[in-house]
């Protein structure tokens, strides 16, 4: 069962993304406020994709995604946020989500983004043979979808995940945020290059000694991202 939570305290736009999910082979679970889409995250711990409005009436949906980013580094998160608001993607983002949509939204495009994130938490991972990548400091576990740092777990969402493995995959290797972009959100993805740039800030808060001076992961000026450890 491709369980979704649907957290949207407006009842039209929430049935309008639950009519939608069924269609597509999804098991909506509708929240109308924070507390209860916790609650109910808890009682269906199979939940693959959450689905998080920004303006709720108890807790807004950031405090919802650092809450649900403090238990669970596996679901995927997926933001919706107004159109004008652009510091609304930037926060989300920075709080554990994985992507985000913008008010009014198209079907199509809503169930395109939610697919892309279920294939990525889903069963990638016991599909992949079990190995090891090993530099620097950091050892990458590919059949747990895990990453220690000097033998300690670093808690990465799976996107920081697959964006980890990318990078160490291509040790050395400049990678353009367009390179990035398409081999971990995948080449039909519909958002902006500036998701790869909030994720790598992100990446970096987690493995380097001090992230605004990275050693790891360095910027190439005007092209993307280069893997030093």
């Amino acid at each position: 069962m491709k369980i979704v939570l649907v957290l949207e305290d407006e009842s039209s736009i929430r049935s309008f993304v639950v009519i939608n999910l069924r269609r597509s082979g999804y098991e909506p679970i509708e929240a109308e406020t924070g507390e209860q889409a916790l609650e109910l995250l808890r009682q269906n711990p199979d939940t693959r994709v959450a689905l998080l409005d920004v303006m709720l009436p108890d807790i807004d949906g950031f405090e919802v995604c650092r809450r649900i980013r403090a238990g669970d580094s596996r679901i995927g998160i997926i933001m919706l946020t107004a159109k004008s608001q652009e510091m609304d993607k930037v926060t989300g983002l920075m709080t554990g989500a994985d992507d985000y949509v913008t008010k009014p939204f198209s079907p199509t495009e809503l169930t395109a983004r939610i697919d892309a994130l279920y294939r990525r938490t889903g069963a990638a991972a016991d599909a992949e043979a079990s190995c090891e990548l090993v530099q620097g400091p950091f050892r990458l576990n590919t059949r747990n979808r895990t990453v220690e740092k000097n033998g300690q777990r670093v808690k990465l969402t799976q996107i920081e995940y697959s964006i980890m493995k990318l990078f160490m995959d291509n040790p050395g290797k400049a990678l353009s945020r367009e390179d990035i972009l398409n081999s971990v959100w995948g080449r039909d993805y519909y958002g902006e290059l500036k998701i790869v740039d909030v994720n790598i800030r992100r990446l970096r808060i987690k493995i380097e000694d001090n992230p605004t001076i990275p050693t790891y992961i360095t910027t190439v000026w005007g092209f993307g991202y280069k893997w030093g450890a």
